[in-house]
C-alpha cells in the first residue's frame, strides 16, 4: 500500500544516527545520504526517507502519527527500543509488551525520534 515514508528531521546527522541504531536491530542496512542531504533507508517492502523541509520552516512532528516497524520477535522488538534509546530516542506510551485487544495479541515498543515523531516496532504473536 505504501511506497514510502519520509520524516523531517532539522539534525539529519542525528537523526541518521537513531534511524541507523533502530533499523539496524531490525535488519535493515544503514541510510545512504543523497546529494541533496537526504537519507533512505531501502528494503524490498519499502523506503524510509529523512529530510529537512522543503519550505525551510522548522521541521515538527505528526500529532497523531505513528510510523510501525514489524519486528519478527519479542526480542527484535526489544533490541530495536534499547537501540533507540541509545541512540538519542525517548521512550514514550507503556514500557515495550504485548497489548491485547480487537487486533489480537501485540507485542509493540514505542519512541519518539530525536525529532520528535512517535516510531513503534510491532510483533504480532
Amino acid at each position: 500500500m505504501f511506497s514510502h515514508i519520509m520524516v523531517g528531521a532539522d539534525d539529519i546527522a542525528a537523526s541518521k544516527a537513531f534511524y541507523d541504531a533502530t533499523l539496524g536491530a531490525i535488519g535493515v542496512a544503514p541510510g545512504s545520504t543523497d546529494s541533496h542531504g537526504r537519507v533512505f533507508y531501502m528494503t524490498p517492502t519499502g523506503v524510509l526517507a529523512i529530510t529537512k523541509p522543503i519550505n525551510g520552516a522548522p521541521a515538527s512532528c505528526a500529532n497523531g502519527a505513528t510510523i510501525g516497524f514489524a519486528a519478527v520477535s519479542t526480542e527484535q522488538a526489544d533490541a530495536w527500543h534499547a537501540a533507540g534509546v541509545a541512540a538519542g530516542g525517548t521512550t514514550c506510551e507503556d514500557p515495550p509488551g504485548v497489548r491485547e485487544g480487537e487486533m489480537g495479541k501485540l507485542y509493540l515498543a514505542y519512541l519518539r525520534d530525536p525529532a520528535g515523531n512517535k516510531l513503534c516496532a510491532l510483533h504480532r504473536m
